[in-house]
């Protein structure tokens, strides 16, 4: 009598499973022309790191950590971190796990050990900016910043959420109950959308903005350095 095999069937569902995951993955939204220029170094020096990209401003006493949104490299929002880095505080820039924040929810702590400043803020777009939220529920901040993104736990800490008034993606809901987990300052870009803080093109869901790209970064960056200050 021949044994039954078991195990195969399982075995090719799990390998079903494997695959369509990368597939998934693989497929995602990549940084333009203007994103990789914003690389170049100026009055901010950017450097490569083992966690992403650090854009190393005047700012000597507050660094932001970054977390992309879900499924966009991360150097689409290089242009938006530049601008900011330029004038009120450091950041770093997280290439996550697949490109997906869900991976690297800690990623934060490891670099924290690396520098000495006074302040840390975190945040992040989309997916990201709610994982970001995540991990400050749970750790010793000094402030979140959440684009088009909203907490789902208690927050010790001030937020800042910016979202546009075109957002065909985010949770309005969502953003109508974030007050609930803690104390946010709520901003709305008149004619932004939801992929107007980086440049990676049109997000799938998503409504046209009524503004560029540009102006939607530039209103961002000048809302948080009024948040900041």
């Amino acid at each position: 009598m021949v044994k039954k095999k078991w195990w195969i069937l399982p075995a090719i569902l799990l390998l079903i499973l494997v695959i369509a995951f990368f597939v998934f993955v693989a497929d995602y939204y990549h940084a333009t022309d203007t994103a990789i220029k914003a690389l170049e170094s100026d009055n901010v020096l950017i450097k490569q790191t083992e966690y992403g990209w650090f854009f190393d401003g005047p700012s000597s006493d507050r660094a932001l950590i970054f977390y992309p949104g879900a499924k966009v490299e991360e150097t689409a929002y290089a242009p938006l971190l530049h601008r900011l880095s330029d004038s009120d505080i450091d950041v770093c820039l997280v290439k996550m796990p697949f490109h997906m924040a869900l991976f690297g929810k800690n990623t934060a702590s490891r670099i924290m050990k690396q520098y000495e400043y006074k302040q840390w803020y975190i945040g992040g777009h989309s997916l990201g900016g709610a994982v970001a939220a995540n991990y400050a529920a749970a750790h010793d901040l000094d402030g979140v910043i959440l684009l088009a993104a909203f907490p789902t736990k208690d927050v010790d800490e001030p937020m800042l959420l910016i979202y546009g008034s075109e957002d065909g993606v985010l949770n309005q809901e969502r953003v109508a109950a974030a007050d609930r987990f803690g104390t946010v300052k709520e901003i709305v870009i008149d004619g932004g959308n939801h992929a107007g803080f980086g440049e990676y093109g049109e997000q799938a869901g998503d409504n046209p903005a009524d503004i560029s790209t540009e102006e939607q970064i530039q209103i961002t960056v000048d809302a948080i350095s009024k948040w900041l200050s």
